[in-house]
């Protein structure tokens, strides 16, 4: 039996897309039961737990052959990350209580960095997960290419996708969930011993410029990356709600100045085999 987190989502619903089509026994664990109702039909058992809560989690893991963790996101965290580190306590006591036979943690491209920026939360997960008595595996993906869904509007409506990725022509690391989840779910079913970092990317690597190219080809018409200038940023986002935005800022930071990238040979980097075309027909496709 394969627990599955964070399956109400993209990545955790295609992990266990990917386990049951090869015939694998999934336990969704979801916050809300009648969310997970789906997987219920699809043979799935249902384990009601709280990312923030040992007792449920240790339940949820209990007698598993591999669990999957997909720290839930948070994209407007206080100063110290307290919203990560409650959940990241949690996992850990569960993991240490319910002992599965292995784990497969959903990290993030740069986890490695020691500039403190959004993704710090998944470098905090690492940090604490590294010490688990039984096998782990830390996936890093890239900048997940269904990003591009806050561009859908604009690049339909004005022909523009506002870019806070720059230079226009600097090649980014991007990856498509459906290849997260192919990925984790043939990890979990692998053996292997202590702690591992598997970094995932798609087929190549995207410019702000591709981005906007592939809009194009899906639209049928001109679309083109525009840069939104680093020192408008904060009133932006500050502007759309956010009270702490310098995390966010600093993760943009890390991709434009290199600092957020992965740490592997490139040889030792996995490569995924969906196509940016796919997924932005896809995202048009949900926006009709």
């Amino acid at each position: 039996m394969y627990a599955i987190t964070g399956m109400t989502g993209k990545v955790g619903g295609a992990v266990a897309r990917e386990l049951l089509r090869s015939g694998q026994p999934v336990r969704a664990v979801a916050r809300d039961a009648t969310r997970a109702g789906s997987w219920a039909e699809r043979g799935c058992e249902i384990a009601t737990a709280s990312m923030e809560d040992v007792s449920s989690l240790a339940a949820a893991f209990e007698g598993a052959t591999g669990v999957f963790i997909l720290p839930p996101s948070e994209f407007d965290p206080e100063p110290g990350f307290p919203e990560a580190r409650q959940v990241i306590e949690a996992v850990s006591a569960a993991l240490l209580k319910a002992r599965p036979e292995k784990v497969v943690c959903l990290s993030t491209i740069g986890a490695q960095a020691s500039e403190v920026n959004l993704l710090t939360q998944r470098t905090l997960m690492e940090q604490a997960l590294h010490e688990m008595p039984m096998p782990v595996t830390f996936l890093r993906p890239g900048w997940f290419m269904e990003n591009a869904a806050w561009d859908v509007v604009s690049a339909r409506d004005d022909g523009v996708i506002a870019s806070y990725l720059q230079p226009l022509d600097k090649p980014v690391p991007m990856v498509a969930t459906a290849d997260v989840g192919r990925v984790a779910a043939g990890l979990l079913r692998q053996a292997w011993q202590g702690v591992r970092v598997v970094e995932l990317e798609g087929p190549r690597r995207v410019t702000p410029n591709d981005l906007a190219s592939a809009f194009a080809r899906a639209l049928g018409h001109p679309v083109r990356a525009e840069v939104v200038e680093r020192q408008t940023w904060e009133a932006l986002f500050r502007a759309h709600g956010m009270k702490h935005p310098l995390f966010r800022m600093r993760m943009l930071d890390g991709f434009n100045e290199g600092w957020l990238d992965f740490e592997s040979h490139p040889d030792d980097i996995v490569h995924g085999r969906v196509e940016l075309d796919t997924v932005l027909g896809e995202l048009l496709s949900r926006s009709i």
